[in-house]
């Protein structure tokens, strides 16, 4: 595609060969955190993090939300985002994928508006503080792999050969007998795991509209590693006092979210 995109924050306009879809994905009902995505941290809501870094993105040639909530809606209007549609209400559960909330904005965006994006990049407020130069290199990753997926990841605290299942008369066997086959016990001494940490899916738009699952393609599926503060997801009340504890003491630069940094 070389349609014409203008950046959203500098104005400026231009032809750029690959262009993306980014949705934000933000409901409602949240159990862990009551109305989790309009949660403040630093002076800017969860939906607003992901909307200021998403819109500094070089490659983001359009920003839409995907809500079935009004206030939230409300919040993303504020913030200079589209909400071109309201999500179905069986799409609003917990019970709901986010293939199956991002594949019918696609289907929308295909059917209301007549275009296709190179790919589409699904962000959720949950895993707020990723950054533009995060998505900007995901893309980039995809291009240079030939990638049908990219995924943000962060390092586990604890390699996969010390955890297993409890039994339910609280017997560690499973785990025991993994950590009995090592020869070196060390945590040090064990190869680096990763896990997705839900800032970002960068999806090939026709892939991803046939195949239907970001992880079909496991030879195709990337991840770009990030750091542990950048990597900070909020599902509890004590995930959401850690972020503002680390906005409050510096430790998380605020500024890239807030307006106060290009």
């Amino acid at each position: 595609m070389t349609n014409p995109v203008t950046n959203p924050v500098t104005g400026a306009a231009g032809q750029d060969p690959f262009q993306v879809l980014f949705v934000i994905i933000a409901r409602g009902g949240s159990k862990g955190v009551p109305r989790k995505n309009l949660q403040r941290v630093g002076g800017q809501s969860l939906l607003g993090c992901k909307a200021v870094s998403a819109r500094r993105s070089r490659y983001c040639a359009r920003l839409i939300l995907s809500s079935e909530d009004a206030e939230i809606q409300d919040e993303a209007r504020r913030l200079g985002v589209d909400a071109p549609f309201t999500r179905p209400a069986e799409l609003a559960s917990d019970t709901a994928s986010s293939d199956d909330v991002a594949l019918h904005a696609m289907d929308w965006i295909e059917r209301h508006e007549g275009r296709r994006y190179d790919a589409v990049m699904l962000l959720e407020p949950a895993s707020p503080f990723a950054r533009a130069d995060h998505y900007d290199a995901a893309v980039e990753m995809m291009r240079a792999r030939r990638a049908n997926a990219v995924l943000g990841v962060r390092e586990v605290d604890v390699a996969s050969v010390f955890t297993g299942p409890l039994g339910d008369d609280g017997s560690l066997s499973a785990v025991a007998a993994k950590v009995n086959a090592l020869t070196a016990l060390r945590r040090q001494d064990q190869a680096p795991e990763v896990t997705m940490n839900g800032a970002l899916y960068l999806m090939r738009w026709d892939w991803y509209r046939q195949a239907r699952s970001r992880y079909a393609d496991p030879a195709g599926c990337y991840g770009l590693l990030m750091d542990r503060v950048h990597s900070l997801e909020i599902e509890a009340p004590i995930d959401l006092a850690l972020a503002r504890a680390l906005a409050d003491d510096g430790s998380l630069d605020m500024a890239h979210w807030t307006g106060e940094a290009a």
